[in-house]
């Protein structure tokens, strides 16, 4: 059993993995090279767990909502925008407790 979830590692995937995945396609064709790099985002695996993991998360979200046009692109920005307002709400609440504190 170990041995065959050691196969599924993408770092234990062979050289040529990608061209046996677009066999028959021109490799020199735009829409190819964007399924290629589709492909090879979709086999990758990252710790979530580790700080250089939830960069390369965000990193991606960011490359997507850049690649995404229309709704999805105002989606993407409506939900950065309440991230950035919730983080913005806290840290204006930990500094009224902390000035309540030092001078209350």
């Amino acid at each position: 059993m170990a041995s065959a979830r050691a196969a599924d590692h993408p770092d234990d995937r062979p050289e040529d993995w990608l061209e046996d995945e677009l066999i028959g396609l021109d490799p020199e064709d735009p829409e190819t090279r964007a399924f290629a790099a589709h492909l090879d985002r979709m086999q990758r695996q990252r710790s979530n767990y580790t700080v250089e993991g939830s960069l390369e998360g965000v990193a991606e979200f960011a490359d997507s909502a850049n690649r995404a046009g229309g709704l999805r692109r105002l989606t993407a920005v409506v939900v950065v925008g309440l991230i950035l307002l919730g983080v913005a709400v806290s840290v204006w609440y930990y500094l009224g407790d902390l000035l309540a504190v030092l001078f209350g």
